[in-house]
């Protein structure tokens, strides 16, 4: 296991280690929930969806299973590509894969979110967290941990609402980003994406979906319900975000880890 840790790192970031002595290896964190019937997809998508081809024995005397699988592109834990909001900016498959692994931060914002589902992180959030760690480094992940996904995949608790179909849009209650913040983010501070442990970067009520927008005009991908941020520290460790390569495509299925 440690010898395919060290060949995954020297693949994946070195031209990285080239530059750095050197980079952390050590602990390994699974950041995606899996896709099965219990997913959480948004009210108006079409879920995961697993169905057996074959399973079970051969004519031939050997076992064999094969499943064919469907889901909208945004649901689990999943990439939002900048073309979702945004004319003309990357597609899931245009991303270059230097802007989704690299070291991450994490903005912990669980004591607000716990009083407020409808919290907007905030400008003073990420100022707050830089008096405490330092200026948030150019180059960066950041990820939001607003303590939701403890809900995962209780719908009724993660998105408010149990209900699906579009009048259950109005009624979804989670926290996201401030559109203000998304703003400073890009025009203050130089960072590769973007990811929190809710269905959307824009809280649950929102309608104009302004955080999106910001971030995406300036290709900045997203990655939402990402799981067990509890498990990270504030800094110093690196994250690997791989989705689906799905060509022209605005989000995917998404596999993320953290290298601690």
């Amino acid at each position: 296991m440690k010898l395919l840790r060290i060949l995954l790192v020297a693949v994946l970031f070195g031209p990285v280690m080239a530059q750095k002595t050197s980079l952390p290896l050590g602990r390994v964190v699974d950041l995606t929930h899996a896709f099965d019937a219990t997913a959480v997809y948004w009210p108006t998508a079409q879920g995961f969806k697993l169905e057996t081809d074959f399973e079970g024995m051969t004519e031939k005397g050997y076992y064999y299973s094969a499943y064919r699988y469907s889901a909208a592109e945004h649901g689990g834990t999943h990439l939002d590509s900048p073309i979702h909001f945004a004319k003309d900016r990357y597609t899931v498959d245009e991303i270059p894969l230097q802007q989704l692994m690299g070291a991450a931060v994490v903005i912990d914002v669980t004591k607000q979110c716990a009083l407020n589902p409808d919290y907007l992180v905030s400008v003073a959030d990420f100022q707050n967290w830089e008096k405490q760690n330092g200026r948030i480094e150019s180059g960066a992940i950041v990820l939001l941990k607003t303590g939701f996904g403890k809900y995962y995949p209780d719908r009724k608790k993660y998105l408010g609402t149990d209900e699906r179909g579009d009048a259950a849009v109005a009624k979804l209650h989670f926290p996201g980003l401030d559109p203000a913040a998304a703003r400073w983010l890009t025009q203050n501070r130089s960072i590769k994406a973007i990811g929190l442990d809710t269905a959307s970067i824009d809280y649950g009520q929102s309608t104009l979906f302004e955080s999106h927008r910001i971030l995406f005009d300036k290709n900045i991908p997203a990655f939402e319900n990402v799981a067990n941020l509890d498990q990270l520290p504030v800094k110093g460790f690196s994250v690997i975000a791989l989705p689906m390569k799905i060509k022209g495509g605005s989000g995917g299925p998404l596999r993320i880890v953290a290298l601690l």
